[in-house]
């Protein structure tokens, strides 16, 4: 889809630190979790660009983008300001990773991959397989989605105390549980690759989103 204006429908915490923007679907709009947009907007009449991955486990009606709050950043300190019925714009979708309701899932993240890791996590179990998430961060974010999850039967393991092994641990237990998506910046999915690989599993078959 090119660049299109979208009503930002609702702004919400969901973690230290963390906002979900709930945004309109514009029409023609059609993406799978796992994939992102590029957001526009102008804060103070210069545009600002960035790329957001979708957190919602459907764009049906609306979608949903899980922003980390840099209060020294130039675009999100703005956007968790928003209280709804603003415009912004955004393109896309983008991205080869996403997911399409047809396999059992284990969703890997580290900080603010939780958004498109609890999506699938969440879009697998309405397509009736089995989800797990394993998420490490000091202060996690969507820890009602998650609690969620683990009530409807997801298995959910949250590391926020530094990991130490457990990280290691949690991939070599869920290795032959589904399909790998991991989603997190290069430190923490290089991690992640080790760990498969040192599990006796190939990260190659791994879908890993690195965010940098």
């Amino acid at each position: 889809m090119d660049e299109t204006e979208v009503t930002v429908e609702d702004v919400r915490d969901v973690g230290p630190d963390t906002v979900a923007l709930e945004l309109a679907t514009p029409e023609g709009f059609d993406a799978l979790p796992g994939q992102f947009v590029l957001l526009k907007a102008a804060p103070e009449d210069e545009e600002i660009a960035r790329h957001y991955t979708i957190s919602s486990p459907d764009v049906e009606g609306t979608f949903e983008l899980t922003v980390g709050v840099d209060l020294e950043g130039d675009l999100s300190p703005w956007l968790a300001e928003l209280e709804g019925g603003e415009t912004i714009r955004v393109e896309g979708p983008y991205g080869r990773i996403a997911y399409e309701g047809d396999r059992d899932v284990v969703a890997v993240a580290g900080g603010p991959g939780v958004g498109p890791a609890v999506a699938i996590a969440e879009a697998a179990h309405e397509a009736g397989h089995e989800a797990a998430v394993v998420y490490e961060d000091l202060s996690p974010a969507h820890v009602d989605r998650l609690d969620a999850l683990a009530d409807a039967g997801a298995t959910v393991t949250i590391i926020d105390d530094g990991g130490g092994g457990r990280l290691a641990d949690a991939v070599e237990s869920h290795l032959g549980d589904g399909q790998f998506y991991v989603f997190g910046f290069a430190p923490f999915v290089g991690r992640v690759a080790d760990a498969i690989e040192a599990a006796g599993g190939d990260p190659n078959d791994a879908q890993i989103e690195n965010f940098g």
